[in-house]
């Protein structure tokens, strides 16, 4: 139905746009234009998008695919004397990966850059030792306070300023493909056609604990959710074996726990059966690790049984994520291989 260009000029618009936790609205807005005209769909109090796809049955059990709207970024706390900006970061973001990285603040998109003390400064303990966030303050070219305060607002969001661009054999780099790849593939699947009624959540504030699954899923009460999420790969040189967790150009990621989920077990052995079967790149994540929105689906309601297939992503939480296009066409072929299982 799509083409490979259709598909990633998708990606990249979604990864471009600015959405951190609790301020997805441009995002929501961008997803809802893509799949108005292909299913029912409602916004909860939280933004969350919960979107219901007729299909050509009725299925016995409920089934929801699930991906987060939202990227980690900053907000900002103060403003010196001198004119630069305090901040905190919204997610988890090694602060290693901030060091002189530009990013856009607020509604006007005022541009700064993440500032640290000279290096000809330091002293020798600090040299050895990874910046704190507490440390580190945003330069916008202001000279004062009062100057500062004409462009940035306390409590302003800001985000990495990052480009997408494809390089190498098959590669992809931008901020934010933790999830908005997620959010592409659902899409995708709302703009197909379907054998079996099924819901959709593109969700809230995942990277600040997992808030907007916990009401969408409440309200939704599935009894099978598939999460579709990034994870991190840490395949670089000299990491070898388990500690890599999982590897780009490998496929898809299944997980059977992580630090918020034990999933299911016929999930996790249908997704690989599956991917078997159908001579689909699967691997599964060597790590029990990280986390995402299946550890608030699992436990709303009634319960539910949950499944996450993740794409490995290099140097996620950053301005410059990697991922491989061959992993977004295995998962593509995974979630299409797996969609008539899920309903029997």
């Amino acid at each position: 139905m799509f083409s490979e260009r259709q598909v990633l000029n998708m990606l990249k618009d979604l990864c471009l746009i600015n959405g951190t936790s609790g301020d997805e609205g441009r995002v929501r807005d961008y997803i809802i234009a893509q799949i108005k005209d292909y299913c029912e769909y409602r916004v909860d109090a939280l933004g969350s998008v919960i979107a219901f796809k007729k299909g050509k049955k009725t299925p016995a059990e409920k089934v929801c695919f699930n991906a987060h709207m939202d990227e980690v970024g900053f907000i900002i706390t103060g403003i010196t004397d001198e004119g630069y900006l305090r901040f905190s970061e919204v997610g988890g973001i090694d602060p290693r990966v901030c060091l002189d990285k530009v990013v856009s603040i607020g509604e006007n998109g005022v541009s700064g850059v993440i500032a640290d003390k000279a290096l000809h400064l330091l002293e020798k303990d600090e040299k050895d030792k990874s910046p704190s966030l507490d440390n580190l303050l945003i330069d916008i070219g202001a000279n004062s306070k009062d100057e500062a305060e004409k462009f940035v607002h306390l409590g302003d969001f800001a985000y990495f300023k990052s480009d997408y661009y494809e390089f190498g054999n098959g590669f992809v780099k931008a901020k934010a493909l933790d999830d908005r790849v997620g959010c592409m593939l659902l899409i995708e699947l709302i703009k197909s056609d379907l054998e079996y009624d099924t819901t959709f959540c593109f969700n809230t504030q995942e990277e600040v604990g997992l808030r907007g699954a916990k009401c969408t899923s409440f309200a939704v009460q599935s009894d099978i959710s598939v999460i579709l999420e990034a994870t991190t790969a840490s395949d670089l040189d000299g990491v070898t074996g388990s500690d890599r967790v999982c590897v780009l150009g490998d496929g898809p990621v299944i997980s059977f726990m992580d630090r918020r989920t034990v999933y299911n077990k016929e999930l996790y052995s249908l997704a690989l059966d599956t991917a078997k079967e159908n001579g689909i790149k699967a691997q599964v994540k060597t790590a029990v690790a990280g986390g995402n929105d299946a550890g608030a689906i699992q436990q709303s309601g009634k319960g539910c049984k949950v499944l996450a297939i993740s794409l490995p992503c290099r140097y996620i939480h950053s301005a410059s994520s990697v991922l491989k296009l061959e992993d977004i066409d295995s998962t593509r072929k995974l979630i299409n291989s797996l969609l008539d299982k899920l309903y029997d």
